[in-house]
């Protein structure tokens, strides 16, 4: 994306159809994380860091990564110090196992070389819950060949597009039997949004399959080997094995 695109692409959203479809986005993006002050939030795909802004809103300590160096310039511009930024690929994220509580996949799975092995990734890092949101395919904005038009970016038509049922087989692939909670929002045909906003607000979200973004949300247990685990067999102990550590029983005297 370039400069003009991306000025492009924010004007678009500063309309009043663009403010409140990017309104019910984020809130549904909010319901479906949960985020709290203090948590730590990986965001997959951060682009210009527009979901970075809203998550550190909510008090979380936000990092981004992505590939492009340009958008992580505009990320870098719009959170001043307030980010921790890194130049990477989601299928091979530089983070360790289980170091953040809330990763996110925000519209950047779709233009991923290996989407299930973002997932993967999104996963080992997590310890506490992983959102994705996606542009859906079977949506009535889609159906129209406008869905492109809600998410304002050229590259946009470069992107696949997902659906429920591919989604929670790619989740369930690596975490078997996890409960996910999903929902979708933008349901009506585009032209609607000038004067039907108020029939949108009466359509369920939550387990509607059928919103032109589609947002997903699971827990990841964390998890860890203890030393029980890796030494099956106790290990015999010889008579100079059994004498205590220099020390530790006087200290433990000394305590008493």
């Amino acid at each position: 994306m370039t400069m003009e695109e991306a000025t492009a692409h924010d004007d678009r959203r500063a309309t009043p159809r663009g403010r409140y479809l990017d309104g019910r986005i984020k809130s549904l993006i909010l319901d479906l994380t949960a985020p709290r002050a203090g948590e730590r939030l990986l965001d997959i795909g951060c682009g210009g860091g527009e979901h970075l802004c809203l998550f550190r809103r909510k008090g979380c300590d936000v990092t981004g990564i992505d590939p492009s160096p340009f958008m992580l310039d505009l990320a870098r511009q719009r959170l001043e110090h307030r980010v921790d930024l890194h130049q990477g690929r989601a299928e091979d994220l530089l983070f360790s196992d289980n170091e953040f509580d809330i990763v996110t996949l925000i519209t950047s799975l779709e233009f991923m070389d290996d989407p299930g092995r973002a997932v993967a990734e999104a996963i080992r890092v997590c310890r506490g819950r992983v959102f994705i949101g996606v542009m859906n395919r079977y949506s009535a904005i889609g159906a129209q060949g406008r869905l492109m038009n809600l998410f304002n970016s050229p590259i946009d038509k470069k992107a696949r597009h997902f659906h429920l049922a591919s989604l929670t087989a790619m989740i369930r692939s690596q975490l078997q039997g996890v409960r996910i909670q999903w929902g979708s929002v933008i349901f009506l045909p585009w032209g609607w949004y000038g004067f039907g906003a108020g029939m949108e607000e009466r359509i369920p979200v939550m387990n509607n399959p059928f919103g032109a973004f589609l947002g997903l949300s699971f827990s990841v247990t964390f998890s860890f080997r203890t030393i029980q685990e890796v030494i099956r067999e106790p290990a015999p102990l010889s008579a100079e094995g059994r004498r205590p550590v220099p020390g530790v029983v006087r200290e433990a005297k000394h305590g008493s």
